[in-house]
């Protein structure tokens, strides 16, 4: 900044000598006495208009406000400049005195045109400094916001899980202690898992995979050898997936495959990297004829909202239903690519 002060100053100072030794015919030492004036009076004056400019305490109606400062002081600025080199040098030279009344109107063109350019440019200047603390006070509001709203989501997870577990531990209490007691310790491992990954905005597919196993062993002890899940994985290592994404989805999946059924349910999970998307197809049985209670709409209506927030688009959950099998499909953009 010192150095662009500096540079204006030396290029002020250079062309108004040339103007008044070439142009107005003036002897050097007239010159340079007119430049050391005219320029600290110049220098002084858009000073002070930036000062008072920046200092408008709002930015309604600035740009009047700075053009109205400009207009009084060239006025004022012309009439020192004006006084104070008729009393120092028009006083001793005739000639000058008269050049120095008939240069007048220039003096304040001049002065009127660079002091509305600056006092405009200052006011617009300080008006977009404005405008973009609003607009970054809006985007910090949103993002809390979003992130309030994530937490929530996250927070809304476990609870249908967790109570289920709950009252499965409740009744193996009573029938088969030792099976509680697995179930409690499973139960223990999964929600520290879920502590540790509450940071995390996204991690790798084969992390999630095994935080998704955690759940599984759980849900085994209450379905026992009738749940079974397959795999299928066509990724690459650095796919990634945000975390707590994939156990709703197939907590929903067991929930209506299961529900009804006396036999072994099988649900299948595709993981496939389509640059640049990770597709995960997940398809559990489905009998619209043995649903289970409605509950509280949360599962994938919580889902779609998520990665809504995440990634700003309504279309990366899909699910169909093919007779007797539903299928939920995941679209997760990859940040890499």
């Amino acid at each position: 900044m010192i150095w662009l002060v500096t540079l204006h100053l030396i290029v002020a100072i250079t062309f108004h000598f040339y103007t008044l030794t070439t142009i107005g015919h003036l002897n050097k030492e007239f010159a340079v006495k007119d430049n050391i004036v005219s320029i600290l009076i110049f220098f002084a004056t858009i000073w002070t208009i930036y000062i008072i400019v920046r200092s408008y305490p709002t930015p309604v109606a600035i740009v009047l406000y700075a053009i109205i400062i400009a207009l009084f002081f060239s006025l004022v600025s012309c009439v020192l400049d004006f006084e104070l080199l008729r009393l120092w040098l028009g006083s001793k030279n005739p000639d000058y005195d008269n050049w120095l009344v008939h240069t007048l109107p220039l003096r304040i063109t001049l002065y009127c045109v660079v002091y509305t350019w600056t006092a405009t440019y200052t006011a617009l200047n300080k008006k977009t400094e404005s405008l973009e603390q609003k607009l970054q006070l809006q985007t910090d509001a949103t993002t809390l916001l979003r992130e309030a709203e994530l937490f929530k989501l996250r927070q809304q997870l476990q609870p249908h899980f967790l109570y289920n577990s709950l009252n499965s531990i409740s009744a193996l209490i009573m029938i088969q202690p030792d099976k509680a007691q697995e179930m409690i310790g499973k139960l223990s491992e999964f929600l520290r898992s879920s502590v540790k990954r509450e940071a995390q905005d996204a991690m790798p597919v084969d992390e999630e995979l095994e935080y998704v196993q955690s759940y599984l062993a759980i849900e085994s002890i209450r379905f026992g050898d009738r749940l079974q899940v397959e795999y299928k994985k066509e990724y690459t290592d650095d796919a990634t997936i945000p975390p707590f994404l994939l156990q709703p989805v197939l907590e929903n999946a067991i929930k209506f495959g299961l529900y009804g059924k006396t036999g072994n349910v099988s649900i299948h999970m595709h993981i496939e990297l389509q640059t640049p998307l990770l597709v995960i197809s997940i398809t559990n049985p489905f009998d619209a004829s043995m649903q289970p209670s409605k509950g509280t709409g949360f599962g994938l209506e919580g889902i779609r909202r998520r990665l809504y927030l995440l990634y700003g688009r309504a279309d990366l959950l899909e699910t169909k239903q093919d007779n007797e099998l539903f299928t939920t499909i995941l679209k997760i953009p990859q940040a890499y690519v």
